[in-house]
């Protein structure tokens, strides 16, 4: 699976208010649901649910919230940069500024697996986190998580 077959390039945000982690929650809930048509709130219910099994601050300032969502037919995924990076609880306690929220169907299982490896296979590299970083733009975010899924495909 690739990120290109789930991303919502049209929601991918830039300098996007931090706040804490419960206001990017609700604010990921918010763009999520505006694109999808769902409540907000069905949204941040599911990866709050989530994040109470454990934090899903991936480390080196990337977080990947997820969770399922009733209703939802196909995995669903954006991307933001915080405008300034916030307390997330990683697990490596380094603040978080990349975030990418992953949304998938109650019976998605081994598809949302699949997609969470292919988020986490394009942030492990610490060039393509410094590039995410020096984006300007919703169009070089796009172009950098593009090419380092090019990188990784071939």
């Amino acid at each position: 699976m690739r990120l290109c077959d789930f991303l919502d390039f049209d929601s991918v945000r830039v300098s996007v208010p931090s706040g804490n982690k419960r206001q990017l929650l609700q604010t990921l809930g918010q763009i999520a649901g505006q694109r999808l048509g769902f409540e907000p709130s069905a949204i941040v219910d599911s990866i709050v649910e989530r994040e109470r099994l454990g934090s899903t601050g991936f480390g080196g300032g990337v977080a990947i919230p997820h969770g399922k969502v009733e209703g939802l037919q196909t995995i669903y995924a954006t991307m933001v940069r915080l405008a300034e990076p916030i307390d997330y609880k990683a697990i490596d306690g380094a603040k978080v500024d990349l975030v990418f929220l992953l949304l998938s169907p109650p019976d998605a299982g081994a598809h949302h697996l699949k997609a969470l490896a292919a988020v986490s296979r394009v942030v492990r590299s610490a060039d393509t986190v410094d590039k995410l970083r020096g984006a300007r733009s919703r169009d070089a975010l796009i172009a950098v998580l593009m090419a380092a899924e090019e990188r990784d495909a071939a």
